[in-house]
């Protein structure tokens, strides 16, 4: 399983250990994600996704996951994602 967020495409960086004697060794830093599940208003279901902590604080910010599916890129989404944003566009444009 991979360590990347399915909603903002945050993976993981690789940087390195420095001792005090200036030693450096690689090390990785990986994405403090969790499993959610985030509800859909328009569409009354709800999604089980793979986020990170910092990706669920932005979709909070942003007013919940349709408002956060619709502002964001589809390069940077999962395609899980992606699919529940083709599902959220056609409910929107049959409600219209």
């Amino acid at each position: 399983m991979s360590r990347i967020c399915e909603l903002t495409g945050k993976g993981r960086q690789v940087g390195n250990n420095v001792s005090h004697a200036n030693n450096k060794t690689k090390r990785v830093f990986l994405p403090n994600l969790q499993n959610v599940t985030l509800m859909s208003e328009k569409l009354e279901k709800s999604f089980k996704f793979r986020v990170s902590t910092q990706g669920l604080r932005s979709v909070e910010h942003n007013g919940g996951l349709d408002n956060w599916l619709l502002k964001t890129k589809d390069e940077k989404l999962s395609t899980r994602a992606q699919k529940v944003k083709r599902e959220l566009k056609k409910a929107l444009a049959e409600a219209a």
